[in-house]
């Protein structure tokens, strides 16, 4: 028993002491504090709190980011509020002197949200609907530096005030403080943008609210408080409440800055070392200097050459641009960027920004200066007449194309010998890299295997059947499926697409496309279509299921690689073995057998991307064909396709020539 005594005090003290720390805190500056920040941020590396800007209309919050319990525990039957203290530094710099607003408050509030607040004479806490009303629940300490409240205009105003739930003050006066021994009061400009020291003390047992401010110069507290009054908190404030600042702006606008804080509950709030805290940053004043009238005149005069020669630019530039040659398709087509924001925006072409290289020539990443928005700019090899074919090509396919699954053509620009297509930039880069050469060892799962290739299906079956024309791509593969921040696909490269009419069969003539995705009847007759399409999709879509290239060797073809394993009856061995088996297996061979089926030889046996999507969804079965293992003579055909396109000098979309090494090529 002897020892229990010692130990209860000992949990005693230590119960207060934690208590104690809760209870207060002073921050010299901001930076790593975890405050509650809306609107409001801290400047780097400064520490300086800025509530506002100088934009118009702005609100802004910091509150401590735990609640305070408000009521003294001690008197069970009747708690009172407890008392309270805060020491804080701000500035108040207005737009131009004289002319800001609308000014900030301390506020004891039961959160850290208001919901609908209003800028301007609402300071952020309140709105018209619900000022003045007791459910709020808020004390507030405003520093104002605008009147006007239910007045006609707004004048200026320079005044502390302390509110009870709403923007009326049940106490105010101008902004002053009196220095020791002096009768006199100094007036004190709250928005000079120097900083000012203010102290809120709320005697709990007598229910006095002492308000005190002070120039930074002085670092001390005045003897005389500027604002005394007899306020009863405990019907406003709640048990739990949290402490803060809010300010806002109007269509008079100031920055507002906390440069440091102190907070207690139930005794003096920590002494603010100053020479700690930052210093507010200087904003360029609009009306700073007042210019004399010769300043005037030079202002003037330089005005008017500067819109002289504005006008002068644009004329010239109208007139070079009217008397450029257009083309029919540079006419119709999207936005045209000039080459000089396209050379800022990827530094140059600079290599450092480079993100893929091929015979189309070379894409690099960009940003445009004046919106921040990233780009990807492909800079085509204009070293035939078949480059400017292949740019206008994709101009013309992509410009009117909308869909989520295609990638965004933002616009174009022509100049001498550079063509550029600019499109929107896609992070996760191209299918083909996830695959085969993924950074960090990273591997797609078969969750987003089967949403790429829902999407790569959406996009083909808006392309064939959805717009307004049949615009057949004759390169689909994986190098030209881009995968965006959301592993969603965009269909890409519009270098080789056709377009034509619903009601007409495609006039579309040249083996085109590159080596394992080019369907048999394009060899024999040259006459590219939707089929096509659907064969190289069916390529990708083996592709992605087993994580092996269409040709790896002249002894090994996926197709008729998957076929062996379809006709032996074990198709899942076919599976990407780094999927781990982690995989639907009703999903795994229905894709396979999705694939093999989209790459019939016999062009008609093949599905249309409209069944393919149905069946990728669920909604349809595969259907049986007849014919469909037909390895051998399949196997024979890919061998011969082979031999008789490495005879002869078909374009590739990928790198010239078509040729197996386009394969590895990708984008």
């Amino acid at each position: 028993m002897a020892m229990a005594a010692p130990l209860a005090l000992l949990s005693v003290f230590l119960l207060l002491a934690a208590h104690s720390v809760q209870s207060s805190f002073p921050y010299h500056g901001f930076n790593d504090t975890g405050l509650d920040l809306e609107g409001a941020f801290v400047l780097k590396p400064s520490g300086a709190l800025r509530l506002t800007n100088r934009s118009h209309n702005v609100i802004g919050h910091a509150f401590y980011p735990s609640s305070f319990q408000m009521f003294d525990q001690s008197s069970d039957s009747f708690p009172n509020v407890s008392s309270f203290s805060t020491t804080f530094v701000f500035a108040i710099d207005p737009s131009s002197p004289g002319q800001g607003g609308y000014g900030l408050a301390f506020a004891i509030a039961p959160s850290t949200q208001f919901a609908g607040a209003d800028s301007g004479h609402f300071l952020g806490l309140f709105d018209s609907s619900n000022n003045g009303n007791t459910s709020n629940h808020i004390f507030a300490v405003e520093f104002d530096t605008v009147n006007g409240h239910d007045e006609e205009r707004n004048t200026k105003g320079n005044h502390i005030g302390i509110n009870i739930n709403g923007i009326s003050s049940v106490a105010s006066k101008p902004a002053s403080y009196s220095d020791y021994g002096e009768a006199h009061e100094h007036d004190l400009q709250m928005d000079s943008g120097d900083p000012i020291i203010a102290w809120i003390e709320y005697d709990g047992p007598n229910r006095m609210v002492n308000v005190t401010i002070a120039p930074w110069k002085l670092k001390r507290k005045p003897t005389k408080s500027l604002l005394s009054r007899r306020i009863e908190l405990k019907p406003v404030l709640k048990e739990k409440m949290f402490v803060g600042f809010s300010a806002s702006t109007g269509d008079k606008t100031s920055s507002h800055y906390i440069l440091g804080w102190s907070f207690a509950m139930n005794g003096p709030a920590p002494p603010l070392n100053y020479s700690l805290l930052p210093n507010p940053p200087k904003e360029q004043d609009s009306l700073s200097s007042p210019p004399n009238s010769h300043f005037k005149v030079f202002i003037a005069v330089i005005s008017v050459v500067a819109i002289l020669g504005i006008l002068f630019l644009a004329f010239w530039y109208r007139k070079t641009w009217q008397t450029e040659r257009l083309e029919d398709w540079e006419r119709d087509c999207p936005h045209r960027f000039h080459y000089g924001d396209l050379y800022t925006a990827t530094k140059g072409f600079k290599s450092s920004e480079l993100i893929g290289i091929g015979g189309f020539g070379s894409v690099y990443k960009g940003q445009i200066h004046s919106t921040g928005i990233e780009i990807a700019v492909k800079r085509v090899r204009r070293n035939s007449g078949q480059g400017m074919k292949e740019f206008a090509a994709e101009i013309e396919s992509l410009g009117r194309l909308r869909h989520k699954n295609l990638v965004n053509l933002q616009g174009w620009c022509k100049k001498k010998n550079d063509l550029l297509i600019v499109y929107d930039y896609i992070p996760n880069g191209s299918l083909y890299s996830l695959l085969y050469h993924p950074k960090n060892n990273y591997i797609l799962n078969w969750k987003q295997r089967f949403n790429i290739l829902k999407g790569i299906a959406a996009g083909l079956l808006y392309l064939h059947e959805e717009w307004e024309q049949v615009v057949i791509h004759r390169d689909v593969k994986p190098s030209n499926v881009l995968i965006d921040a959301d592993m969603n696909p965009r269909l890409s490269d519009f270098g080789l697409a056709r377009q034509y009419d619903h009601d007409e069969a495609s006039h579309t003539t040249g083996v085109v496309g590159t080596i394992g995705y080019i369907a048999p009847e394009l060899v024999r007759t040259g006459k590219a279509s939707k089929n096509t399409d659907v064969f190289g999709y069916g390529v990708l879509l083996l592709e992605v299921a087993c994580g092996r290239k269409p040709l790896e060797s002249e002894q090994f073809i996926l197709v008729d690689w998957v076929m062996e394993q379809y006709e032996s009856g074990e198709i899942l061995k076919a599976a990407d073995p780094k999927l781990n088996s982690v995989y639907e297996d009703e999903e795994m061979k229905m894709v396979l057998q999705l694939g093999l089926l989209c790459t019939h030889q016999i062009a008609e046996a093949r599905p249309t991307m409209t069944q393919v999507t149905r069946i990728l969804h669920g909604d349809d079965q595969i259907p049986a064909v007849d014919g469909w293992a037909c390895s051998k003579s399949y196997s024979k055909f890919n061998s011969r396709m082979t031999e008789v396109i490495s005879a002869t000098s078909y374009r590739s979309s990928s790198i010239g020539d078509i040729s197996s090494s386009s394969i590895d090529a990708g984008r």
